[in-house]
């Protein structure tokens, strides 16, 4: 057994000292709690202890005697789970390189968060519960540890807290209580990635110079820009005056969460409201104003309906996209049906591929374009520098005590914290699958492609990393520096990435709010049914079934009657504390 030293936490003490909120005129300014992630506990200092594993920066975490946990897994469809995962991919290599084996409990990712609640509910979690978005229903029941109480044992989450200032960020999920739930995905700075392909060659058939365009151009431009090149396709024998053109995946019953998906995300993250993935509770805050207000009522949500509407109206984008799997969608895409689909920066190379075997290569041009402007010029990758996260379960303290809990979690702190954590589950193991190049960038190994990584296959051959072994998986694999987030950008992607920091702003962010254990039960009470009638309605009017015009106000009627107006009283009571 290695002898390690505790020494005293002055470092966390400073990262977890307490902050100020202002508002945006500068003259109002809260006290936030006295510790926004941690309560730090009294502990020996310079005193010798003999610990079962090592850890610690620039150290991999190992247990000096084989340990498990169980942990949940998100499988997704377009790259499932397979057993080479466990024998001899990503789960091996962890075990290899830290000697925790990991018992693995994987739900489609269509039904993950259902089966996942539906676990916790019953007492039965798994200790380790990764791919969290919403961490808010599982608060109050005490089923889900205040994971900021114990973060001080995680020495590259402290690390990467201290540098990168993560204070303001990480009061955005601060409870009332002083705690947060969730260890989130940290980023450097917001980083660009969903946003549309566009078949350039068509386009630029269609006399439509898309790059000329992007920086400036609105949702309006580009429906006005797709009837154009509908009728081009139209007299060139590609397409009948019924088709559509457009056919948009991330959005219907398997990924879409019944709300509109990827795609009314982006679109009314540029008119400055809640919509899609991004509704939440509704809920948003105004700089101007200094409060926050029920987004899905105002005019500039009516606005983001009439414009994601005209697309539908126009003939362009197929009503199917809300309700239809992804697979329907990307194979209209990849056989040139359509010319327009969603896109995150993992997807390029999965897409080249596909159209690769679907077109042929040299038949087509692809192009990651900026998504349009609404009222606001912000880019979609919003405001703020968190993105899903890792709960740890209650079960997990209970069964293996606060020692062997502190060991899992300095193992957590090592997966989802550490530079080499991060490149061992995207990459895999240098001279096995990737190389460091001269210049100190990476690259795949001949012979091995990886859609999650940008590398389309080069021959009927090559192996995917991702497929054969579960590396670069969205289970592990957000947050961290923009130098490892941007390691693996190919051309098109960097370029994406540098055009959307050139031609978009970033929003400002939210102040953090911590309503108390009541407030969130009835924030919970509220925004349940609220947000229910919310989507049924907004799909409505965007696949005109309902006539935005002419039920504009009986849809704001059945908010406020869900009592939209009192959700919006309990920000504001919990806002001017």
């Amino acid at each position: 057994m290695k002898k390690l030293k505790i020494t005293s936490l002055l470092l966390v003490a400073t990262m977890l000292g307490a902050t100020a909120c202002s508002s945006s005129d500068g003259n109002k300014e809260t006290e936030a709690t006295t510790t926004i992630a941690a309560v730090i506990e009294t502990q020996p200092t310079e005193e010798e202890v003999d610990l079962p594993y090592e850890y610690g920066l620039g150290k991999t975490f190992h247990a000096n005697e084989p340990v498990k946990y169980t942990m949940y897994f998100s499988d997704a469809s377009w790259y499932p789970m397979v057993d080479t995962w466990e024998s001899e991919g990503v789960f091996k290599k962890i075990e290899e390189a830290t000697g925790v084996d990991l018992e693995i409990i994987a739900y489609d990712s269509g039904d993950y968060m259902n089966n996942v609640t539906l676990d916790i509910n019953a007492g039965d979690a798994a200790y380790i519960i990764p791919k969290i978005y919403d961490e808010s229903a599982f608060v109050d029941g005490g089923a889900i540890v205040p994971i900021s109480q114990y973060v001080q044992y995680m020495p590259n989450y402290v690390e990467f807290y201290n540098t990168y200032e993560m204070q303001k960020d990480l009061l955005t999920i601060t409870r009332s209580d002083g705690n947060y739930y969730r260890l989130p995905g940290m980023w450097e700075a917001p980083m660009p990635d969903y946003s549309l392909a566009f078949r350039k060659d068509i386009f630029d058939a269609a006399g439509i110079d898309i790059t000329a365009l992007e920086k400036d151009w609105t949702w309006d431009d580009l429906c006005d820009i797709l009837v154009q090149v509908k009728a081009y396709m139209v007299s060139e024998g590609m397409c009948s005056e019924s088709d559509y053109i457009w056919s948009d995946l991330w959005c219907g019953n398997e990924s879409g969460q019944g709300n509109g998906g990827n795609l009314l995300k982006i679109m009314g993250n540029s008119y400055d409201v809640n919509a899609g993935w991004a509704i939440g509770d509704g809920m948003r805050y105004s700089q101007e104003n200094d409060n926050f207000y029920f987004s899905p009522t105002t005019d500039n949500y009516k606005e983001f309906l009439k414009v994601a509407n005209r697309f539908v109206a126009e003939g362009i984008l197929d009503p199917e996209t809300f309700t239809q799997d992804d697979a329907t969608a990307t194979s209209k895409f990849f056989n040139g049906q359509t010319v327009i689909m969603s896109i995150n920066k993992g997807q390029y190379a999965s897409y080249v591929t596909n159209l690769d075997e679907n077109l042929g290569a040299g038949n087509y041009e692809l192009y990651y374009a900026v998504a349009p402007q609404g009222s606001v010029n912000y880019s979609a990758a919003g405001a703020g520098r968190l993105e899903c996260g890792v709960m740890i379960s209650q079960n997990a303290l209970d069964d293996l005590g606060e020692d062997g809990f502190i060991e899992m979690l300095r193992f957590v702190d090592w997966l989802w914290y550490s530079p080499e954590a991060y490149t061992l589950i995207k990459w895999g193991v240098e001279g096995e699958t990737f190389q460091y190049n001269a210049d100190g960038s990476k690259s795949l190994l001949p012979g091995f492609c990886c859609g999650g990584l940008g590398y389309g296959a080069t021959s009927d051959d090559d192996v995917d990393i991702r497929l054969q072994w579960g590396y670069a998986g969205g289970n592990f694999w957000y947050g961290h520096t923009l130098a490892e987030g941007s390691d693996a950008f190919i051309p098109p992607v960097a370029d994406f990435v540098s055009r959307v920091g050139e031609y978009r702003d970033t929003a400002p962010l939210a102040p953090g709010l911590a309503p108390s254990e009541d407030q969130n039960e009835e924030i919970n009470l509220i925004a349940t049914p609220l947000i229910d009638n919310v989507n049924t309605w907004t799909l409505s009017f965007v696949t005109g079934k309902a006539d935005i015009d002419a039920q504009w106000d009986e849809y704001v009627a059945s908010c406020n009657g869900l009592n939209a107006e009192g959700l919006a009283d309990i920000y504001a009571e919990v806002y001017g504390k």
